[in-house]
Order: C-alpha cells, then sequence, then structure tokens
C-alpha cells in the first residue's frame, strides 16, 4: 500500500509513491478502451474485407476504401461503429488480463537483486501473457467479429444482435458456451505472433536505424522503427487472423461447420480466392495498429497523470 507522505519526499520506505497494481491495470484496459472508440471503423472494414468472396463468391468489397464507402452509403455513420461494444470488452478482457499476467511473471522471475529478466525471458513472458489474455478475451472476439459482419448479409439471414451482452446470451443459449470460445486456438496463437514479431522486429528495425547514420536515438527513430516493425507484424500475423476471423463467423450448414480447423480455412482460402488473399484488409489492419497503440500511450499517460494529482499528491 502507498504510505501517506508527500510525492517528492516519497513513500515510508524512500521510494516515490506509485499508483496500485490494480489501478494499473484498470488504466491499461481502460486506455485501450479509449483507443478502440477512435480505431473501430477500421477494425469493421478489416473484417468485411476478410470474409469478402468467402467460399469462392464474388468479392464484395475491392479495396478498403471500397469497402468503407459502401459501408457509409449502406448503413450510415452508425454503420462504421457497428459492434463497438464488443470491441470495448475485448479492450476490458483482453488487456486487462495480458497486463496483469505480464506483470505477475515479470515480477516473479525478477532476480533477488533486483535484476530484470533476459530477453528470451521477456519475449516467452510477453507471448504467455499475450496468449492468456487472447483466450479471456475471445467471448468478446467472436461477439465482434459477427456483429461487424452483420450488415454485409441479407435482412433474413443476419444475426441482429443488440450488443455485446445480447450476443454473448444468445450464443450461449443458441449455440451452446463452448461457441463463445470458438477459434480461440487461432486468437491465441495470433497473440503470440504479434508479440513476437513485434519484438524481434521492433528492435532490428531501430538498429538498422542507428546503423544507417541518418537516425539518432530519439522519438523519430522510435517511431519509424514502431512503423517498420507494425509491418512486419501485420504481415506475419494476418494470415492467422483471416482463419480466427473465419471461423468465429461460420454457421453450421445442414449440421456441419463450414470449415473443419483453421488448416481447413487455410487450404479454402488459397484455393478458391487465391494465395494472396490470406492478406485481405492488410490496409485497415496496418492502419490501425499504430493509432491504436499511440492513443493507448495518450489515454494511459493522461490517466496516471489525473490519478497522481488527485491521490498521491499532498
Amino acid at each position: 500500500m502507498a504510505a501517506t507522505a508527500s510525492p517528492g519526499a516519497g513513500g515510508v520506505d524512500g521510494k516515490p509513491r506509485t499508483s496500485p497494481k490494480s489501478v494499473k491495470f484498470l488504466f491499461g484496459g481502460l486506455a485501450g478502451m479509449g483507443a478502440t472508440v477512435f480505431v473501430q471503423p477500421l477494425d469493421l472494414v478489416k473484417n468485411r474485407m476478410q470474409l469478402s468472396g468467402e467460399g469462392a463468391k464474388t468479392r464484395e468489397y475491392k479495396t478498403s476504401f471500397h469497402a468503407l464507402t459502401s459501408i457509409l452509403r449502406a448503413e450510415g455513420l452508425r454503420g462504421i461503429y457497428t459492434g463497438l461494444s464488443a470491441g470495448l470488452l475485448r479492450q476490458a478482457t483482453y488487456t486487462t488480463t495480458r497486463l496483469g499476467i505480464y506483470t505477475v511473471l515479470f515480477e516473479r522471475l525478477t532476480g533477488a537483486d533486483g535484476t530484470p529478466p533476459g530477453f528470451l525471458l521477456k519475449a516467452l513472458i510477453g507471448m504467455t501473457a499475450g496468449a492468456t489474455g487472447a483466450f479471456v478475451g475471445t467471448p468478446a472476439e467472436v461477439a465482434l467479429i459477427r456483429m461487424t459482419a452483420d450488415g454485409r448479409l441479407p435482412p433474413d439471414q443476419r444475426r441482429g444482435y443488440k450488443n455485446v451482452f445480447n450476443a454473448l446470451i444468445r450464443i450461449a443459449r443458441e449455440e451452446g458456451v463452448p461457441t463463445l470460445w470458438r477459434g480461440c486456438i487461432p486468437t491465441m496463437a495470433r497473440a503470440v505472433v504479434v508479440n513476437a514479431a513485434q519484438l524481434a522486429s521492433y528492435s532490428q528495425s531501430k538498429q538498422f536505424l542507428l546503423d544507417s547514420g541518418y537516425f539518432s536515438d530519439n522519438i523519430l527513430c522510435h517511431f519509424c522503427a514502431s512503423m517498420i516493425s507494425g509491418l512486419v507484424t501485420t504481415a506475419a500475423s494476418m494470415p492467422v487472423d483471416i482463419v480466427k476471423t473465419r471461423i468465429q463467423n461460420m454457421r453450421m450448414i445442414d449440421g456441419k461447420p463450414e470449415y473443419k480447423n483453421g488448416l481447413d480455412v487455410l487450404v479454402k482460402v488459397v484455393r478458391y480466392e487465391g494465395f494472396f488473399s490470406l492478406w485481405k484488409g492488410f490496409t485497415p489492419y496496418y492502419a490501425r495498429l499504430g493509432p491504436h497503440t499511440v492513443l493507448t500511450f495518450i489515454f494511459l499517460e493522461q490517466m496516471n497523470k489525473a490519478y497522481k494529482r488527485l491521490f498521491l499528491s499532498g
């Protein structure tokens, strides 16, 4: 617990006062939710692109821009925010769990002398935390995929979920509780791939930029390295992401699922839609990655400052 001393003087143990872990986890989830409000339209476009042309049908959307304009024209401004409640719940569950698991494991594996874990161990902690968070957040993912996909279907085929909680209740009641975790394996695999790709590509990109002689270790270098890392991460994770999207949105046809497993999705996409269809929705996925990260940190910083001003001062 924090001691009752001024921030400048530090706590009773001489260390500066900080917010409790529970508050850090809460702020992490809230920051992710705040960022989601701004990038939700990109998530919707990405999901629609990944479902476009499914089952050897003619592609509904030629490009991401075509998808966005088509959705705005057919469903209006509110249409591009379809599934926002599910996106917010996904952040509340996934981000908070991931942050909590990472913090606990990081502290457990820190040496008695305060030596932090090495790079490989930190990577393993990150992948473990990401996979665990993805498992917890899978029900919200399923609801999000279905809600964002609904507008592309004929009115008589739409599921018509009112909000994320209505979606979760109906899925559990109509299809069984296990359906809420449909696609959890590719969801967890995507989290592992994203964490691994980000860690490896960011450090390599930063070193490459510094070695070029045109950059110094400053915010511009960090930004450029982040953009390169985002490009690599998007390219590496999109085939897993389309598997997740297709499985979570699939219906039962004559009592049988559209896809047997993730491998079946990959084979059918490549066979009927072409190899590069595995990267459908690349532009909105990549465009979402940067702003969501930046906005998350901005919101997190503001909440931390407000907490310190209100509860840790004086």
